[in-house]
């Protein structure tokens, strides 16, 4: 069995083992079953990896009871990256260190790793509770104690009822959680997640996620999410590792990213404008483009950031109004975003501009219109490049 354990949103994890508690934090040692206090405890790794024309050339570390998201675009090298800590991918070069231990001379069978793919991959042909009893076996187990071993994390799962049913007779979310409990349960120093919730349907998706937020916090070791949803990142990780075309581009705090992006693709993910420039003060020259007023006083090269929902659109040019940016703009395009509509600009500067569907008809939007734009700089957010 695992150890029970509780993570705080903090990063640091207050852990029981044999009936004693220790603390972990983030890049620190600890004492446990005979360990010397100087062996590092969780991940370290520089993953490098080439394959054909395109090369993945990441550092990651974790710390016990610390989860951390591979966030990226299609392409950008997080299955990859998966795969490598998994040992399915050979490493070109670099180092996988888990618990102290050079683990990318282990064999991916022998790993103290467990996977939960997006496809789950159960097998047909067994019923729950000995899909979870399979990696018990494997190292070992009878069969008494294995079956044990899963009943026990199918009850903590909440899927004690559904022990005798085969993997066809379950809901896309119970399927997960068989798959996340048949991780667990042998008892894993490095949990790997590959777009846990890819294959749900919204309604069960939210669901889901709040129940695998639960089991994520008190799973003690190392966790790895991959996935391009920000929504699934933000709520599920401590810690956001930004992956495009195989390296790394900016890792922080859920919190810290979404205030501070500094990739256009990152700025998209979590629903911003993004641009740079030289600040002089207040106002920002854009690179190739016009100025912009900001509430920061700053000097050199800068990123300024604001939301689609601070801008305000007008047919006719506004007078009086007490907006500090102003720009002449033409509707390239509109979509629905949630219970808005999102509008993509061009003109003076390229941007995007969220409104009411009222607004939107009351304005008479369509592509090809023009609009002037307005922005005030209380709602910009300026920061250092």
């Amino acid at each position: 069995m695992t150890h029970a354990g509780k993570r705080g949103r903090d990063g640091i994890a207050k852990v029981t083992s044999g009936g004693r508690a220790h603390n972990h934090r983030p890049g620190a040692g600890a004492q446990r079953d005979g360990r010397s206090p100087t062996v590092p405890e969780g991940l370290d790794a520089h993953l490098v990896v080439d394959h054909g024309t395109f090369r993945l050339d990441i550092a990651l570390t974790a710390a016990p009871g610390e989860v951390v998201a591979l966030l990226g675009p299609n392409g950008a090298g997080k299955s990859t990256a998966l795969r490598a800590l998994a040992g399915l991918t050979p490493l070109t070069t670099g180092h996988l260190h888990l618990d102290g231990t050079e683990l990318h001379r282990v064999p991916p069978e022998s790993r103290p790793v467990g996977v939960v793919f997006q496809d789950y991959l159960l097998f047909p042909h067994l019923t729950a509770l000995d899909n979870v009893a399979f990696g018990p076996r494997c190292q070992g187990a009878t069969k008494t104690e294995a079956r044990a071993t899963a009943a026990a994390w199918l009850d903590r799962m909440g899927l004690a009822d559904h022990a005798g049913a085969k993997p066809r007779r379950l809901s896309g979310g119970q399927a997960q959680r068989v798959a996340l409990a048949r991780a667990l349960a042998t008892s894993p120093r490095m949990l790997l997640l590959d777009e846990p919730l890819a294959a749900l349907d919204a309604r069960t998706r939210l669901d889901v996620r709040a129940q695998l937020r639960r089991h994520l916090a008190a799973f003690e070791a190392v966790a790895i999410l991959v996935t391009h949803d920000p929504l699934d990142a933000m709520v599920l990780a401590d810690r956001l590792v930004v992956v495009e075309h195989g390296r790394v581009v900016q890792e922080g705090t859920p919190q810290d990213i979404a205030r501070h992006p500094r990739t256009d693709y990152i700025a998209q993910l979590v629903g911003l404008n993004l641009y740079t420039g030289r600040a002089e003060g207040h106002t920002v020259r854009l690179d190739g483009g016009p100025a912009i007023t900001t509430t920061e006083d700053l000097t050199g090269q800068v990123f300024v950031a604001f939301p689609p929902g601070a801008v305000t659109l007008h047919r006719d040019r506004p007078t009086g109004s007490s907006a500090r940016n102003l720009w002449h703009c033409e509707v390239a395009g509109m979509e629905t975003h949630g219970d808005q509509i999102r509008v993509a600009l061009t003109g003076e500067l390229p941007l995007a501009a969220d409104l009411t569907t009222v607004a939107a008809a009351e304005l008479d939007l369509h592509p090809g219109a023009e609009v002037w734009a307005t922005l005030k700089a209380a709602q910009t957010h300026a920061y250092p490049v």
